[in-house]
């Protein structure tokens, strides 16, 4: 059966123009509450920031093709890097699939015509375009030298940088997750259609909202760290600065108590993606749905108790070391499940490999990856080994790049066709996600290598014996560069050229897809009504409609 009711499966198309023609000119945009056309704004503005970062990045791996400072400086390559980090994990992957694809599709996952607030939506991106500009300032002024974490006492005492530009951007996008929290929060407890109970909600609207759970308690703490930050470098107050009674280990408690909270801000988006993407390519319900809430909410709950793992050579009471090792093994737990509920899902599947599940597929074996080696840095003798090294670089970067990035493409590859009305040429977005898994290990797999030989991170001269596993790194960006620059180039292709998509090209279950492709203005003529589970496909594998459908990723040449 199909996740809506006959009723809503029969209804006609809209008749309304869509979204993307209702008021054309620059002003409807920047003034519209439409949250199909605000989450494209953010899609825009992530999508500036995520070449930003790449290029700065791109500048740091070129410096460690050698062992000697042969393209930068010293100072340089610290702005570099912290310029990465800041717009990358901020600027990028935070706001990435919750402000995108969640602002998009949780109206219609949902059956709403919108979101709670729409005026707050339009204004949580307008906090964000700002932050943006304090970090473009930093960009223009120098940059800021004290890396992404700005760990006092250095970022409040000794920079000679833009500390305080930098941790404003930091501190206005926050309150811009905070109000697409509180927005998202409302709007799937109060705008759910009729017959749409709390477990028939698709995955991915639970995981947004676990999502937002977490943006709403974790990023004040966030907010307020920065502001003290200001507070102390700009007043001269005594907070961290151990010379005026300051503790900075109190800043990395409250900077980690956020923080590590922000992993889940980054990866429980993509797990609802993922689920998503699997079981429609897999044309199998989800196995163990009750399971996979239980652990998103669980990840989201665990992960505020986990940030002393960050600390363990802070100087922290063994028996608090012990408590937090204990509870990062813990919280591995939920993700385990979920990785053996889609392979279950996997499991005897009739399974398509179209672009969407190839970066999905991408996303299981890095993420697979990344939480193995978590569980080394969680054990408190070897975190002890590799803390500073290339190992925690690789580490973070195989759960946030290699899972929230091939997580995003998934899902962009996979409601590109609604939120466009366009189909994309298939062939060169699965060679994009191959390539991009394989660019990605040759990355950043050599890093943990150099980690465990004990190389540290932040360092832009090394001994030569470590050059080798360098230029394999710098090699694989390169590599990595090229996959992400070919869905700009083909996606923007599929925009004039790409054949019309219908409404519901990949035979999929959900609401979503019961509306035209691109989605009316209002999203539903008629308000839709759910009286069964997500994920229900037909024996066959194919979700029923009142008549055959194309086949999956056919576009429509009308």
């Amino acid at each position: 059966m199909s996740s809506t009711s006959a009723t809503t499966a029969d209804l006609p198309l809209s008749h309304e123009p869509s979204y993307l023609g209702d008021g054309t000119t620059v002003a409807s945009w920047l003034a519209t509450t439409d949250h199909k056309r605000i989450g494209i704004l953010y899609a825009i503005t992530i999508t500036i920031f995520f070449f930003l970062g790449g290029i700065a990045i791109s500048i740091v791996r070129l410096e460690l093709f050698t062992p000697e400072a042969d393209v930068v400086t010293a100072d340089t390559y610290n702005r570099l890097f912290t310029f990465h980090g800041i717009v990358m994990v901020w600027f990028f992957m935070v706001p990435a699939i919750p402000a995108t694809l969640g602002n998009f599709l949780l109206p219609l996952m949902i059956g709403a015509r919108d979101v709670a607030f729409p005026r707050l939506n339009l204004f949580s991106w307008y906090l964000a375009a700002g932050g943006s500009a304090a970090t473009i300032y930093t960009l223009i002024a120098g940059g800021v030298d004290t890396g992404w974490t700005f760990y006092t006492p250095f970022s409040t005492m000794f920079s000679n940088s833009h500390v305080i530009a930098a941790a404003f951007g930091v501190f206005t996008i926050g309150f811009s997750s905070i109000a697409t929290g509180v927005n998202f929060i409302a709007t799937t407890h109060m705008l759910r259609a009729p017959g749409m109970t709390w477990f028939r909600l698709p995955l991915f609207v639970w995981a947004i909202y676990a999502t937002s759970l977490v943006m709403v308690l974790a990023t004040p703490v966030l907010a307020v760290t920065l502001l003290l930050i200001m507070a102390e470098r700009w007043l001269q107050l005594p907070i961290f600065n151990p010379a005026n009674g300051g503790d900075p280990i109190l800043f990395q408690h409250l900077f980690w108590f956020y923080s590590h909270p922000a992993v889940y801000i980054m990866v429980l988006p993509a797990m609802g993606v993922i689920s998503e993407v699997i079981t429609c390519f897999a044309r199998r319900r989800i196995f163990g749905y009750t399971f996979m809430v239980y652990a998103l909410v669980s990840i989201a709950g665990i992960g505020f108790f986990v940030w002393g793992h960050h600390m363990f050579v802070a100087g922290m009471s063994p028996y608090a070391s012990l408590v937090f090792s204990f509870l990062s093994f813990v919280v591995a737990v939920p993700s385990a499940i979920k990785v053996f509920n889609w392979t279950a899902t996997l499991y005897r599947g009739q399974i398509g490999f179209e672009a969407p599940m190839l970066y999905a597929l991408g996303f299981l074996g890095l993420f697979t990856i990344g939480g193995l080696t978590g569980l080394f840095v969680a054990s408190i003798p070897i975190d002890v080994h590799v803390t500073d090294t290339y190992f925690v670089i690789a580490h973070f970067h195989y759960i946030m790049v290699g899972g929230t990035v091939s997580a995003y493409f998934a899902g962009l590859h996979y409601w590109w066709p609604k939120v466009t009305g366009r189909m994309y040429p298939d062939a060169w977005a699965r060679f994009a996600a191959i390539l991009m898994f394989f660019g990605f290990n040759f990355t950043f797999f050599p890093q943990f290598i150099l980690g465990y030989l004990g190389m540290p991170r932040r360092y832009h001269v090394y001994p030569p014996e470590f050059q080798v596993w360098n230029v394999m790194s710098s090699s694989g960006a390169g590599v990595l560069a090229v996959a992400y620059l070919l869905p700009l180039g083909y996606l923007a292709w599929s925009l004039i050229w790409g054949a019309r998509a219908t409404r519901n090209p990949w035979d999929a279950t959900g609401l979503e897809w019961r509306t035209a492709s691109p989605p009316p203005t209002h999203n539903f003529d008629q308000p839709p009504h759910v009286d069964v589970g997500p994920y229900d496909y037909h024996p066959e594998g194919i979700a029923p409609e009142p008549h055959q459908p194309p086949r999956r990723g056919q576009g429509d040449t009308g």
